[in-house]
């Protein structure tokens, strides 16, 4: 009989144990918050400046749209150069993006849609910087010389200048020493060091550059501006969700409302963004059918 208790009682125990472990793992699965699943996004900047410049200056605009945003974060990611943005952005890489008017375009027929856009169209146009001691005074003393240029698919800053110097008296391809050099800032030094006798760049890099060093104003100048195109526009990828894109949208066409904002804007060069879709962007069809048959093929 006292086995019989013993064991009886020791499974009582146990019993209460049991049920003890049970309550305090029942505990452990419930509490009074929910967790909410946070959604990360790629951005990726076209080479508007170089790598650091790129992350100075977009990357507030970045970091408030994560704050403003309820689960989701966004994450900036610069390119090296043209090249590399291109085969992210058409490999579908990014979830949203910032492209050139050609780039956007492009994006257009691989997974992405237009949302928004960069205001100040009037701004959007290349420029041809020259030394103010080069003595060229017109477009054809170009013939023979070189021309420095960020990259073949830069918009503004190359394909425009181009088309620009094709329909002034020089045969692009022909008459000049093209070379590509990988971004706006070098493109600017290059003229300024005397290896080109032109470089070709758009104002929004020209003005932040020679900013930053006097010295470029005192010996450069403007020496041809094309007329303005549509500005950089704002894709995302067709499956992100419409409720996200809605609130960027809305977030980055309301920027120049607020103090905040407005800072942003500032050290973008820019007054406001807007809101704009694919049709907007049929003028770069139409600009980029004359370009390839007056000027070169388009890769």
């Amino acid at each position: 009989m006292l086995n019989k208790f013993i064991v009886s009682l020791m499974a009582g125990i146990c019993l209460l144990s049991c049920e003890r472990q049970q309550d305090r793992q029942y505990q452990l699965h419930f509490s009074d918050t929910s967790v909410v699943e946070q959604v990360s996004y790629i951005f990726g900047i076209h080479p508007l400046h170089n790598p650091q410049r790129l992350f100075e200056i977009f990357n507030p605009y970045i970091q408030y749209l994560s704050d403003n945003i309820e689960g989701v974060s966004f994450t900036l990611e610069a390119s090296r150069n043209y090249a590399a943005f291109d085969e992210k952005l058409y490999s579908g890489k990014f979830d949203f993006a910032l492209p050139n008017p050609f780039q956007t375009f492009n994006a257009m027929s691989k997974g992405y849609r237009v949302f928004a856009k960069m205001g100040d169209d009037e701004n959007f146009k290349g420029i041809i910087l020259t030394r103010k001691d080069s003595g060229i005074d017109k477009v054809t003393d170009l013939k023979g010389k070189a021309v420095s240029y960020p990259a073949p698919t830069a918009l503004a800053a190359t394909m425009m200048p181009q088309y620009y110097l094709q329909t002034h008296g020089v045969d692009v391809m022909l008459d000049l020493d093209n070379r590509y050099v990988g971004s706006q800032e070098s493109s600017i030094m290059n003229v300024y060091l005397k290896q080109t006798a032109a470089a070709s760049t758009w104002p929004l890099p020209w003005i932040a550059l020679s900013k930053e060093r006097p010295e470029l104003a005192l010996e450069l100048e403007v020496k041809w501006s094309t007329p303005p195109l549509i500005n950089n526009g704002l894709v995302v990828k067709d499956e992100i969700p419409n409720k996200i894109v809605e609130q960027v949208a809305n977030l980055t066409a309301e920027l120049h409302l607020h103090p905040e904002g407005m800072v942003m804007l500032e050290a973008m060069a820019l007054s406001r963004f807007e809101l704009a879709s694919n049709e907007d962007y049929q003028v770069v069809d139409q600009f980029l059918i004359k370009f390839s048959e007056q000027v070169r093929p388009i890769n």
